[in-house]
């Protein structure tokens, strides 16, 4: 006996989805109904994968088919679950070139300062350059390029929300520093932290870029970990002070992020405050904390040695102001600068040519 759709649909519309009360049928949930030699197959739709109604609502479809037909008329040979498909991903940067983290094993070794500058310097070479403060607990970038009371602008596409990157100097520029009040203190955990450096990556709307620079809390922890997982990392450069205490750290950063499970090449480290000049006495140099502890743990290591910025007044007053040093040439601090965005441009050249794309880490917990 061949039983007509319709009746099918009838028997099936005293169903109710369970958080509306409407009948799945108006609803639109059955899909499609196929009865032939007293066989019965049934296609739902549900919203979501996890739909905690699935089973119950399944259950229910044969109830009603067999209070409707007779359990012996009709055999509800099979209900199809129908989901949602996934949305395909989003590739994340797809126009930027080079992500370059710039890291330190400790604080105070002066990252960011070393981060600002060689992100004007590259821009000044005429590259497109991005720099993303991901120092979310010490956010300095916006002091540095003098923008504390300036806030990002957003503009909406296909359902995301971008964040429009302030420029200044040549340089795309995002910090969380932009997003709270600068005497504010960052109490932030770990996940908070974490969702704040992945909107800035993710959502910032950088465009295209020749390089984009990630500048990182000092350490090994969350935030550096979400970053490898979010992006894939051309390389990173590590700053340290010449003096021993800040050269261990150094080499834990270097682990990291060259171990099995992270594997991001170091481009190389950069050795900053190397020593005291004196402006009056400009061939002088005082060796404040240590000589060369850089350039010997890069030998060591088999890492180049990118460079070596000493101890000067106008760099230190240039970031306080909001005109890095690296703005005007005919400052002796600008050509060290200048140096130090030559070499990385060639260690990137050189890393791309002889090693394969850095993908993102996948890391999993037992």
């Amino acid at each position: 006996m061949e039983i007509q759709k319709e009746k099918i649909l009838e028997a099936l519309k005293v169903i109710r989805y369970p958080a509306t009360k409407e009948s799945i049928v108006t609803m639109g949930m059955v899909r499609d109904v196929k009865h032939r030699e007293g066989e019965l197959w049934i296609a739902l739709q549900f919203n979501k994968p996890n739909d905690p109604f699935i089973q119950s609502l399944k259950k229910a479809c044969v109830r009603a088919v067999d209070g409707a037909f007779g359990e012996n008329t009709l055999k509800l040979e099979h209900i199809q679950i129908l989901l949602p498909e996934a949305p395909a991903k989003r590739e994340v940067l797809p126009h930027v070139k080079n992500i370059v983290a710039i890291a330190s094993g400790k604080g105070g070794v002066g990252k960011s300062t070393i981060a600002v500058n060689l992100a004007v310097s590259l821009a000044r070479s005429g590259s497109r350059v991005g720099l993303i403060d991901a120092d979310v607990y010490g956010p300095s970038v916006p002091k540095m390029f003098h923008i504390e009371g300036e806030r990002p602008l957003a503009r909406s596409e296909d359902g995301i929300e971008w964040i429009i990157p302030i420029e200044k100097y040549g340089v795309k520029l995002l910090s969380v520093g932009l997003f709270v009040n600068p005497e504010d203190a960052m109490i932030w955990r770990g996940p908070v932290a974490t969702s704040a450096l992945k909107q800035l990556i993710s959502q910032g709307d950088w465009g295209t870029l020749d390089y984009l620079l990630i500048d990182l809390p000092p350490g090994t922890g969350d935030v550096h970990l979400t970053m490898v997982q979010e992006v894939p990392i051309t390389g990173v450069v590590i700053v340290s002070t010449p003096q021993e205490v800040a050269l261990a750290d150094v080499i834990k950063g270097i682990n990291m992020f060259t171990g099995d499970k992270i594997n991001v090449p170091v481009l190389g480290i950069v050795e900053n405050m190397s020593w005291f000049t004196p402006e009056e006495l400009p061939d002088n140099r005082y060796y404040i904390f240590g000589k060369e502890g850089c350039k010997r743990l890069a030998e060591k290591m088999g890492i180049p040695l990118l460079g070596q910025i000493p101890i000067v007044q106008g760099i230190m007053e240039s970031g306080d102001s909001g005109e890095p040093v690296a703005l005007f040439p005919q400052k002796a601090p600008a050509k060290a600068f200048h140096n130090l965005a030559q070499a990385v441009e060639k260690a990137l050249e050189k890393r791309n040519i002889e090693l394969e794309p850095t993908t993102k880490v996948e890391i999993t917990t037992r």
